[in-house]
């Protein structure tokens, strides 16, 4: 095996969710410090009052992984979920500032344990029964790291920084990292992702049509009763949740966008003799441009709030992740197309990637275009066993290496003067 498919396998057996990727993170910096990068961690690339849907448990999570032998001068500047990594390379000649961005968290899913499931036949498949790497962050990781190892030979122009963001699932991490100044001096900035639909050898130096998104909780409060008894002194909140469900898909759509809603989850602790007085909705909103998707979450406000006073009860709606829609710079996306074109393992080098997906990589590549620099987002394509978000998911490793030779090229051709 090479070194992308071993950093893979280990990434890929240790899950971690958004914000709790400690031992992901404690592997990245590790590698990069002997590498002799400069490492940035916590503060230094987080804002932490922008992060969003942070879980319940990640204090636990970092005793955790600190038990389970992190370095703790790393673990250190974690706490509370502060994890992520910015990497940090200086050429030998003068040039331009190149960035190379990465997600590392994992999502909330129970991997496939089938024969016919690659990881599980050979023994790297997830050791967390409820949280996989089914969408490929994993191999994000690994071709980053990969190109970090090319890079150690410092025999380029300019300063390439890599970015390990966290928490891109739920679009909860890309505001506080690119709200803490890391890109503010970046000329190019290359997102990449591996599959979304490419086959292997592919690559596609720009996507189209990635959906603005807002992620909500709304948690109704009623009051409980006896069912039976009393049932006129209860004011259900799961039935003002569920009437809201309902609701919510037959929000009007836009004229001149693309849009999407779903209600994920509903949440109601209770039983079947009580008026239940909590419930809780987990839902979406999308659309292919950022003003429509806010409108439709004006929209879907008035939804829940309506079916809240329906049932007498209250509504508290909190924002848990939200990004803008992907844009992509023609002139940079080229010069990823130019740069593909000549390295011997890209078969094939497309034009655009339509993709109707969400990634919070869009608050970093605006914050880019903000200070005068440019970005697009990269498909790396690979053959899928599985469907991104399935149990099944699985991607063929081949793939990384051509992910690395790619970017080994591009960052060293951006980053002359």
């Amino acid at each position: 095996m090479n070194d992308e498919v071993t950093t893979r396998r280990a990434v890929h057996s240790v899950p971690e969710p958004g914000f709790g990727e400690y031992q992901t993170t404690c592997l990245i910096a590790a590698r990069l410090g002997e590498l002799g990068a400069d490492i940035g961690l916590g503060c230094e690339i987080l804002v932490p009052e922008l992060r969003m849907g942070i879980p319940d448990d990640v204090d636990r999570r970092w005793q955790q992984a600190l038990d389970d032998g992190c370095d703790p001068e790393i673990m250190a500047a974690l706490v509370g979920g502060l994890t992520g990594v910015v990497g940090t390379f200086h050429g030998q000649r003068p040039g331009r500032v190149v960035a190379v961005r990465a997600d590392i968290d994992a999502l909330p899913l129970t991997e496939s344990d089938s024969d016919d499931h690659l990881p599980h036949r050979l023994g790297f498949a997830s050791t967390r029964p409820t949280a996989m790497h089914a969408c490929g962050h994993d191999g994000n990781t690994a071709i980053v790291l990969g190109l970090a190892r090319r890079l150690a030979d410092r025999n380029f122009a300019g300063t390439i920084k890599l970015l390990f963001q966290p928490a891109e699932e739920g679009l909860r991490g890309g505001r506080a990292m690119a709200a803490s100044g890391v890109l503010d001096d970046v000329d190019d900035l290359i997102c990449i992702h591996l599959g979304l639909g490419a086959a292997t050898g592919t690559v596609y130096p720009r996507t189209d049509g990635a959906l603005a998104s807002v992620k909500l909780r709304a948690t109704f409060t009623g009051i409980a009763a006896h069912a039976g008894l009393a049932p006129e002194r209860g004011r259900s909140a799961l039935l003002a949740a569920a009437a809201a469900a309902l609701s919510v898909h037959s929000v009007g759509q836009h004229g001149r966008a693309t849009t999407r809603v779903n209600v994920g989850a509903l949440h109601c602790p209770g039983g079947s003799n009580i008026v239940p007085a909590t419930a809780t909705l987990l839902l979406e909103a999308r659309a292919d441009d950022t003003e429509a998707c806010d409108l439709l979450v004006t929209r879907i406000t008035a939804a829940l709030q309506g079916s809240a006073t329906a049932y007498g009860v209250t509504c508290a709606l909190e924002t848990v992740g939200q990004a803008p829609a992907v844009r992509c710079d023609a002139d940079l996306a080229a010069r990823v197309a130019e740069a593909a074109r000549q390295v011997s393992s890209v078969t094939r080098v497309g034009d655009s990637l339509t993709d109707r997906a969400s990634d919070d990589a869009a608050w970093l590549l605006d914050r880019v275009r903000t200070h005068g620099g440019r970005g697009t987002y990269v498909v790396i394509g690979s053959d899928l066993a599985g469907g991104h978000h399935e149990p099944s998911f699985d991607f063929d490793e081949s793939a990384l290496r051509i992910g690395v030779d790619l970017l080994d090229r591009v960052v060293r051709t951006l980053g002359e003067p």
